[in-house]
């Protein structure tokens, strides 16, 4: 079987083309029509010379050989089309951050080296705001919305250009080696390109070896795999411009389910979320830890929502607080599984859980593609050692970042003749073998020589009664060089819990020299749109507040 991922589109379409394959307000897509439309896409940008220019044979591993489409749309069904239509073209497509101000788009544009963007009206005005500076960028599709904005000069309307191309299938040379381009949320710095090659992303991440399930390398266990009716009916909530919800949305598709939307897409809006599962009968929904988990749990503590389809919630690339877990496990049907999974763009999936809210901290199962190399990164350890080393992944993995040699080098090194992805995660084996997850290496406090890594500290800081959100900080300590410092943000009603009493809370679950030594409120802890924490804006909050202190 080839692994590409249009090939892919072409022989799930085939084998269940009726099936719904989206559900997003009163819009449905089957496979068949999913992927005609997928496949004008595809046309349409051949029409405009787009595609493959090198084969990879001929390239470093951060180069790339493919004109670049950039994505910069809300989550709906012109995202998924054009993700495909891109990769039908023998292209590669580039998720553009909704939420990026000029400077940012300019940037990654310019860096992503994008030839097309394919945009809602809405955010022409920002677009317009940047394209004279960008000359590459020389083919414009607007996707109509409610915003108003009349087409930028020399873009062409996203309907009428599909409607111009035949849906018939493109005759290419695909190859596994295409490119599957994921840029970076840019929470360790500035956003990077991850290049993918289609076999390695599908296999590590897309569907293709699920842990507990036979490895998809052939079409006939394709199709029994669809068969097993593990796709369900599955709610993404987090943006298709990151990749846990792409990912999503391709795992829920090479499974043969049907990808459902909210009917807000530019925010998270919990009772609508709820409403839509109660419509459509979602039974799998994906968040991304307690940014969404928090207001689900609010309206569902407020529309009493009928939640009996539900049987597994899965979240990914931030924390999900046990207590949150365990407070949303009360109201979901019994056994209800919560899935967590650690990864990177640059790793893929890691490591699993399927624990059911029991744990004070979550314990991960490694994957057989993953290691936990020891502090030196010169060898790896085994359950039991009780060292604190770097999480480590090998076997499929990208080819390296865009453009960036040192990077590439620097983030998959060749160690004793085995290649892997350090993506500066730290981590250590509990008693039973399962796997600790401590969090980045770049965000952990060194506070009197000990260092605390600010995840596992966040997790009993959001069990406080009063405490809706937080974030842990390294601030500047005249007696300990950082201490550790907690930002919260409060519940309805609820007052800011003094420096004595969040420690009193978190004696029984941390060491002394993890628990904060001074913590302030802010009206909202900010995240990305996927749920990621933004410690820059709290270590900056921190500096300007103060707060108390011990």
């Amino acid at each position: 079987m080839l692994v590409h991922l249009a090939v892919l589109q072409e022989l799930v379409a085939r084998h269940i083309p009726e099936r719904q394959a989206l559900v997003w307000r009163d819009q449905i897509l089957t496979y068949a029509e999913l992927l005609a439309r997928s496949r004008r896409v595809g046309r349409a940008f051949r029409r405009l010379g787009l595609g493959c220019r090198v084969e990879r044979v001929a390239l470093q591993p951060w180069e790339s050989g493919h004109d670049h489409v950039a994505i910069y749309a809300y989550n709906g069904s012109v995202w998924l089309e054009a993700m495909f239509g891109t990769l039908h073209a023998r292209a590669a497509f580039v998720n553009v951050n909704y939420r990026y101000v000029a400077d940012e788009l300019r940037f990654v544009l310019s860096t992503s080296r994008a030839r097309a963007i394919i945009y809602h009206a809405a955010f022409a005005p920002r677009l317009a705001a940047v394209r004279d500076d960008l000359p590459l960028l020389v083919h414009l599709i607007q996707v109509r919305d409610d915003s108003g904005h009349a087409l930028l000069p020399g873009a062409v309307d996203y309907e009428e250009w599909l409607a111009a191309e035949r849906p018939d299938p493109l005759d290419l040379p695909y190859s596994p080696d295409d490119l599957y381009v994921l840029f970076t949320g840019g929470t360790t710095g500035l956003p990077k390109g991850v290049l993918w090659r289609h076999e390695d992303v599908f296999f590590n991440g897309l569907g293709g070896h699920i842990p507990g399930f036979e490895r998809l390398d052939s079409e006939e266990k394709l199709r029994t795999h669809i068969e097993m009716g593990i796709g369900g009916r599955f709610l993404i909530l987090p943006p298709f411009m990151h990749g846990a919800g792409q990912w999503s949305a391709f795992n829920t598709l090479h499974r043969g389910g049907t990808v459902i939307l909210p009917d807000e897409v530019r925010r998270l809006d919990g009772h609508g979320a709820w409403r839509t599962i109660v419509r459509e009968r979602v039974d799998q929904l994906s968040i991304c830890g307690d940014a969404f988990a928090q207001p689900l749990l609010t309206a569902l503590r407020e529309g009493g929502y009928d939640t009996s389809s539900i049987r597994a919630i899965t979240s990914t690339a931030a924390v999900l607080s046990p207590s949150v877990k365990r407070a949303l496990a009360a109201l979901l049907p019994p056994g209800t599984l919560f899935i967590e999974s650690l990864g990177a763009s640059e790793a893929g999936l890691q490591a699993m859980s399927w624990n059911a809210a029991a744990e004070d901290v979550p314990a991960y199962q490694l994957r057989d593609n993953s290691v936990v190399l020891s502090a030196e990164r010169d060898r790896v350890l085994a359950p039991g050692m009780g060292e604190v080393g770097w999480l480590a992944t090998k076997g499929h993995l990208p080819l390296g970042y865009l453009d960036d040699p040192e990077r590439t080098r620097e983030t998959f090194p060749v160690i004793d003749r085995v290649r892997y992805c350090l993506g500066g995660d730290r981590a250590r084996y509990a008693d039973d073998g399962r796997l600790v997850f401590l969090g980045r290496e770049s965000s952990c406090i060194n506070t009197g020589g000990e260092k605390v890594y600010v995840e596992e500290v966040e997790r009993v800081v959001k069990s406080h009664p009063a405490v809706y959100d937080a974030l842990v900080v390294g601030t500047p300590s005249p007696r300990w060089g950082q201490q550790v410092t907690a930002v919260v943000s409060l519940r309805p009603g609820a007052a800011l819990p003094t420096v004595a009493d969040l420690r009193a809370h978190c004696a029984p679950h941390l060491a002394d020299y993890k628990i904060p030594r001074a913590v302030l409120d802010a009206p909202e802890i900010v995240r990305s749109p996927s749920g990621k924490p933004d410690y820059a804006w709290a270590a900056e909050h921190a500096r300007a507040y103060g707060g108390s202190h011990a």
